[in-house]
């Protein structure tokens, strides 16, 4: 379970299970939030008891599990409104498109959207359902709509779903729908500041075909400039060339080259707090690029490189210089030194190092392992989740800026 779930000890959580086949993790995600010092009570639509039982709900829960608006024995008493004013957390976990569509439209139609729209307590959705169903036009505006409103979106991720397709649309798992009802609930350590984030690669053509790239996710940097946002922190996120989902209170700019992410970010400097430097720049751009497609010729090509600017140097020493910048260094061999060497030399606050070309670790990974060097100290993240080790990055930052 990752970090804060104390937060979660002593709430109140409603939970609503909708119809999709996901309805099946509501039963370990009700022991997961109970297992965080939580209530939890029980809501499902007329749908969800086509995938999974009340019966299975109650007994996790402990409590009634509540199926239609029109129950006479518990409407006697306003039944729905007692449950809306109990609630201090509302979660719909699945959510399906069409409750989406439902809560965005401000529908009453049934127990669980009229407890949605009759609280008062924070309303956060899991989205669960196919691929195509999730990037629909239809769905993505719906989305955008509860955001606005500012309901709490956790999710979707990407994998293999039940229907034998494999994209974005599955239900986040149990521990991390605990660990984003944690983090929402936890401390805002970061309110009022900015956070500037680079993450990605970037691409270097050599001709309208071809580029010099390297295997960056983006991942990282997109987990530290999520957590700055649930830690309060107005932050901007500068992508290279990515194929993750922008975050919800998060500003994104989208470059490619080096030279485009240096102009983003220097653009965006004035008046932040902290940057963090999580983009994987390139060192070298071609000196020339060919406005036609380079045609394979007998022998060997060579290819004329020339250095491109350094980002993070230019940031550290910038005459606008945030009160915190953070560094990464991806290694082979020699990270420690490396790092510290980097760390010297660029005037860093911090630099994040990582061993990199292990298998499961770094690059194109969910999980990384890192050490944090800075002068006078070091900290060490074990193997574990972006997410989690990003939270830790975070709050190391929320720490030297109440230093400084």
């Amino acid at each position: 379970m990752e970090r804060s779930v104390a937060a979660l000890h002593g709430e109140r959580i409603l939970l609503g299970v909708s119809g999709g086949i996901a309805a099946y993790k509501s039963a370990d995600l009700v022991r997961r939030l109970r297992d965080a010092g939580a209530e939890v009570r029980v809501v499902m639509t007329e749908g969800a008891a086509h995938f999974i039982t009340a019966t299975t709900l109650q007994a996790l829960s402990g409590h009634p599990v509540r199926t239609s608006l029109w129950d006479a024995a518990a409407e006697a008493a306003m039944g729905h409104i007692e449950l809306a004013r109990w609630a201090t957390r509302v979660l719909v976990a699945p959510a399906t498109a069409d409750v989406i569509a439902r809560l965005a439209q401000g529908r009453a139609d049934d127990l669980l959207s009229t407890l949605c729209l009759a609280t008062e307590a924070p309303l956060a959705v899991a989205p669960a359902m196919n691929r195509v169903m999730w990037a629909n036009p239809a769905t993505q505006a719906n989305v955008a709509t509860l955001r606005q409103r500012h309901v709490a979106v956790f999710g979707p991720a990407a994998g293999g779903q039940a229907c034998g397709e494999t994209g974005e649309g599955r239900m986040r798992e149990p521990l991390e729908l605990v660990a984003d009802l944690a983090d929402a609930l936890g401390s805002r350590r970061l309110a009022g500041r900015r956070v500037l984030v680079s993450a990605g690669p970037t691409f270097e053509d050599i001709d309208p075909v071809r580029f010099l790239g390297n295997r960056s996710s983006g991942r990282m940097g997109f987990a530290v400039a999520e957590a700055a946002a649930r830690a309060g922190a107005d932050v901007t996120l500068v992508a290279g060339p990515v194929k993750l989902a922008s975050l919800p209170g998060v500003t994104r700019i989208d470059v490619r080259s080096a030279a485009q992410l240096r102009e983003a970010v220097l653009a965006a400097l004035p008046g932040q707090d902290a940057y963090v430097g999580a983009a994987a720049v390139a060192d070298y751009r071609p000196a020339e690029i060919a406005g036609q497609k380079i045609k394979k010729g007998a022998g060997s090509m060579q290819l004329m490189l020339e250095r491109t600017a350094d980002v993070l140097a230019e940031v550290a020493a910038h005459a606008q210089r945030p009160r915190c910048v953070m560094g990464f260094a991806a290694e082979t061999n020699d990270v420690e030194a490396y790092a510290r060497g980097k760390l010297a030399a660029k005037k860093l606050d911090a630099i994040a190092a990582n061993q990199v070309g292990v298998p499961g670790c770094g690059f194109d990974a969910d999980e990384n392992a890192l050490t944090l060097y800075w002068n006078g100290g070091e900290r060490s993240f074990a193997l574990g989740s972006k997410r989690a080790i990003a939270g830790g990055l975070v709050d190391w930052i929320a720490d030297w800026l109440e230093r400084a």
